[in-house]
């Protein structure tokens, strides 16, 4: 309810902000330690990372909550924001976007981390599980730029904007496809902000579009194996509905102006 959501976001930013804080029983206060604030605002941003990792890869539509509380945060408080990114690019390079190359001298174990898999006694993790981490840290990214607190004082631009999409969006169609993930993560990536960025760039978004129609899908597709067709189907599927609606629907799980009276 969005009742709640504001209780947990004046209770975050009060503890930022230097107040006590009642939690688990007991008082709190950045103020207890001479490191407790970037302690916090480290521990803090993990965390914002962590529910794109976990929660949002389970229950996509909690991309929304969680991305409009962390979006306020980054308002009042732009280190938030740093580690955010911080961890985030370090989880998912594919946010930045970057797909690291292997470097001699790099074991494999250590590149497949590189790459955000998760490596436990030198066995890596099944790729579905891996993709579907991925598509929950970039659904949060991508609900952020979007999304503002709605009880700020929204003085000035969103900390981190649509821009930020529609480079990511650019940077992306530049860099040569990996199987199955590019199609992916562009799926997810426009399912969620797709509304957004079509609104704020226009006929420039559905340049773009159809660009990656009809010069990037073919190129994900001369690089995937039968085995691993699903993704980019799932995604062509997706952009004809789209260019033929001429149209990016709102995205499921949206918060709507009466979610903050609940």
């Amino acid at each position: 309810a969005g009742s709640q959501l504001r209780d947990i976001f004046d209770k975050i930013n009060n503890l930022l902000s230097g107040k006590t804080v009642q939690t688990g029983g007991r008082s709190v206060s950045v103020t207890q330690h001479p490191q407790g604030l970037d302690f916090v605002y480290y521990k803090l941003a993990e965390k914002f990372v962590n529910q794109g990792e976990e929660e949002v890869a389970s229950h996509r539509d909690a991309a929304f909550p969680i991305a409009v509380v962390a979006s306020g945060i980054w308002e009042m408080h732009p280190r938030v924001g740093d580690l955010f990114l911080a961890h985030l690019h370090r989880k998912c390079p594919y946010a930045v976007p970057f797909y690291p190359a292997l470097k001699e001298g790099t074991s494999m174990e250590e590149y497949q981390r590189m790459l955000g898999y998760q490596v436990k006694d030198s066995k890596v993790e099944e790729q579905d599980h891996f993709l579907k981490r991925m598509s929950g840290m970039i659904r949060l990214y991508a609900a952020i730029i979007q999304l503002r607190w709605p009880y700020g004082n929204k003085q000035g631009p969103h900390p981190h904007g649509l821009h930020y999409g529609w480079r990511w969006l650019a940077q992306m169609l530049n860099m040569e496809p990996l199987a199955d993930v590019t199609a992916t993560l562009l799926y997810d990536f426009l399912e969620v902000c797709g509304n957004a960025l079509m609104k704020q760039y226009q006929a420039q978004f559905w340049k773009i579009l159809l660009l990656i129609r009809d010069d990037y899908c073919p190129r994900i597709e001369a690089i995937t194996s039968s085995g691993q067709m699903g993704s980019l189907m799932r995604f062509k599927q997706f952009l004809e509905g789209c260019l033929q609606q001429k149209e990016i629907p709102l995205p499921k799980g949206t918060l709507q102006s009466s979610f903050w009276r609940s």
